[in-house]
């Protein structure tokens, strides 16, 4: 299984979560459940083939922590979707703008473009390319935001003379 669909199952259960309010680990283990497992690749082909235990273990670490960082993710999101109430993004949107942030953050081995690129991959799969375009531009300025300088204080700045 690639990254890629590692992350599109990681979506999955993210939004899965998102109607159960399951504990991240319960949503994990039912889902990748064998014979669960196996009747969903009949509807879907990410689900062809089972997870390797590095991808089981970056789906456990993102399902965790979007679960766990939930209102963190939430406030960002708002923070960037302006003149939008995070409650009227689409549910898909949503969970795939908190994976993507939480990769961000949290996840080291993902670079903030690939998190920002695959997010809007997969939300135009499933919620079309306008929300693609506005899930680009909630990321992006998000991830600009990070790589701003930050202002010295005027003390530090103003004794360095």
């Amino acid at each position: 299984m690639t990254r890629a669909n590692a992350r599109e199952l990681a979506v999955h259960l993210i939004y899965g979560r998102d109607f159960t309010g399951e504990e991240p680990q319960q949503v994990v283990a039912t889902r990748l459940e064998k014979d669960y497992y196996q009747k969903l690749s009949e509807e879907n082909d990410v689900y062809a083939e089972r997870p390797s235990r590095a991808q089981l273990g970056y789906i456990d670490k993102v399902v965790s922590g979007v679960a766990n960082r939930e209102e963190e993710l939430n406030a960002i999101i708002q923070k960037f979707s302006i003149g939008w109430d995070v409650t009227r993004i689409s549910r898909l949107a949503r969970c795939v703008m908190q994976l993507a942030i939480c990769e961000i953050l949290y996840v080291e081995d993902v670079p903030t473009g690939v998190a920002i690129s695959e997010a809007v991959r997969l939300v135009k799969k499933y919620d079309g390319n306008d929300t693609g375009s506005f899930v680009n531009g909630i990321l992006g300025s998000f991830a600009r935001s990070l790589e701003a300088p930050r202002e010295e204080p005027k003390e530090a700045s103003e004794a360095a003379e």
